[in-house]
């Protein structure tokens, strides 16, 4: 057996690092969905990233309308995805009124470009599938 340092496997040959068989030439490789990130996957949290990803800030207000969600639902979402840094934070007063802005931070934006990215690789890997299996 190789010698490996003790961050890697020995890899079978024939075998991916994982230690699982290597995919057939043309076989169609699925990609794990359980890669995909949860923060940003549920639909409310998708919905505002999206939202946000023009580069401008949105209001709770116009948020809340956009997603049509309630008050509760927005802020316990939110929270979630400025504690991840994948969306920024700003709070201030138009007279007496409080206003909450939020904007999609390059962390939040390179989050959701891997999410879209891992999507499109389900969604092309199933589609080939889908070709196969109706031959």
């Amino acid at each position: 057996m190789p010698r490996t340092s003790g961050l890697r496997r020995a890899v079978a040959p024939g075998a991916d690092r994982r230690g699982e068989p290597a995919p057939e030439a043309g076989a169609v490789v699925m990609p794990n969905p359980d890669h995909l990130d949860r923060l940003i996957h549920e639909r409310l949290r998708l919905g505002l990233v999206t939202a946000l990803v023009s580069g401008r800030s949105l209001t709770f207000t116009d948020l809340k309308r956009l997603l049509n969600t309630t008050d509760g639902n927005l802020s316990v979402h939110a929270r979630r995805l400025e504690e991840a840094g994948y969306i920024s934070v700003t709070k201030s007063r138009e007279g007496r009124l409080p206003r909450t802005e939020f904007t999609l931070t390059p962390a939040g934006k390179a989050a959701l470009l891997r999410y879209l990215d891992h999507m499109e690789a389900l969604v092309q890997a199933t589609r080939e599938l889908v070709r196969q299996g109706g031959e």
